[in-house]
């Protein structure tokens, strides 16, 4: 009949055609507009980019330079007033409910020309996809109606909502809200499992933020990227090829002596650094100091770890507080806490030349062997073993 389109579909076959095509919308948008357009951490073949851009034009009334522009922004503005779309400033329901009013309200004509560089301005860019935005997106209302009859109706509205709900509302909303953090990174991104076939490996959102120019998003053996998974598969065919995966550096078993390489793969590694200082030093300490702290805080024990590793400028000032009268009261763990933020002062320095780097590193070194306190002793050991990876 009519009414069912020229396809003639079951409700199951609707259902799963309305997921593969939302499925394809989300590899459009985390390949060619994330990884491809705003960090240039993927190489695209130009037809296959263009097929992406095509498709998003049909699906979401959204152009590369755009989306592009307002996630640069994002990136760079990050969690202040001037992020366009940040739960931290704005609060969470209104991330959520109005992600895609932010974004359009974040596309103004300062923010594309300062973040859209090196996006398409190409022939059908300026006479088609920008001009007429909402025509892609009618297009794709009349190909539903033709294809499945009245159910095109409710197919499109799901089309329409995907990309607001999923990307704009649940990533940067819940994103920067709720989840865990496998890197202390300067904002507030977390990861949210398990979404990964909904949104093509976006909900990893605190690794995206901590390395925000890898191709690949996924950092422990239980994350998948399924936006990976397509890279490679593209990879196979010539159609893309990953510019960044992971930070250059590795250990070297038995290495003891500190270099300019070591102060580099250090840098280059500086959040998974971080995060090893977490488990090899601060939790020892803080286990072995558990029996000295009072009643309340021995109490809070498990919190009181969680303060110890967070990136301090993202605790309120009530936890700041109390973190602060903890080590007041323990001198081990105010040294293992100030060393920790000794070391990340080598990276966050600005105009230090390599040999002043390394110098600083060999200060920390030397201080932590002589602190007295064995964990900083053996990490201190621990650094000295990094270098850089060999290329190739």
């Amino acid at each position: 009949m009519w009414f069912n389109g020229l396809l003639d579909l079951s409700v199951t076959q609707l259902i799963l055609v309305t997921l593969g095509m939302t499925h394809v919308t989300i590899v459009s948008v985390t390949l060619y507009l994330h990884r491809h357009s705003a960090h240039n951490a993927l190489d695209l073949h130009p037809v296959l980019q263009h097929v992406f851009r095509f498709w998003l034009w049909l699906t979401t009334a959204q152009n590369t330079k755009a989306w592009t522009a307002i996630h640069r922004k994002h990136h760079a503005k990050c969690e202040t007033g001037e992020d366009p779309h940040s739960p931290v400033v704005l609060g969470l329901r209104t991330v959520l409910l109005e992600g895609a009013e932010l974004y359009a309200r974040a596309a103004t004509p300062e923010t594309l020309e300062r973040y859209g560089q090196r996006t398409p301005d190409d022939w059908i860019e300026r006479r088609l996809y920008t001009p007429y935005k909402s025509l892609g997106i009618v297009l794709m209302a009349a190909i539903d109606l033709l294809l499945f009859g009245v159910n095109g109706i409710w197919i499109w509205a799901i089309q329409m909502l995907w990309i607001p709900v999923w990307a704009a509302g649940v990533i940067n909303g819940i994103g920067h809200s709720l989840g865990y953090r496998n890197f202390e990174c300067l904002d507030n991104a977390r990861n949210i499992l398990p979404w990964g076939i909904l949104v093509g490996g976006e909900e990893l959102h605190n690794n995206h933020h901590t390395y925000p120019n890898s191709a690949k998003l996924s950092r422990r053996w239980y994350e998948v990227d399924i936006g990976w998974a397509y890279i490679r598969l593209f990879q196979l065919f010539g159609l893309a090829r990953p510019k960044g995966v992971r930070p250059i550096a590795h250990r070297i078993p038995g290495k003891q002596e500190l270099d300019t390489d070591t102060v580099m793969a250090i840098a280059n590694n500086r959040f998974d650094i971080m995060r090893q200082y977490r488990k090899r030093v601060i939790e020892p300490a803080l286990r072995q100091q558990k029996a000295r702290l009072d009643g309340e805080l021995r109490a809070r024990y498990r919190r009181l770890r969680k303060l110890l590793a967070r990136e301090v400028t993202l605790l309120p000032a009530r936890e700041r507080a109390h973190l602060d009268q903890v080590l007041a009261q323990n001198a081990m763990l105010r040294q293992v806490y100030d060393k920790s933020h000794e070391l990340q002062r080598l990276w966050r320095q600005r105009g230090l030349k390599p040999q002043e780097k390394l110098q600083a590193l060999l200060d920390w070194c030397r201080e932590a062997e002589a602190s007295g306190i064995r964990y900083l002793a053996e990490f201190a050991e621990h650094l000295r073993a990094y270098s850089l990876r060999p290329a190739g």
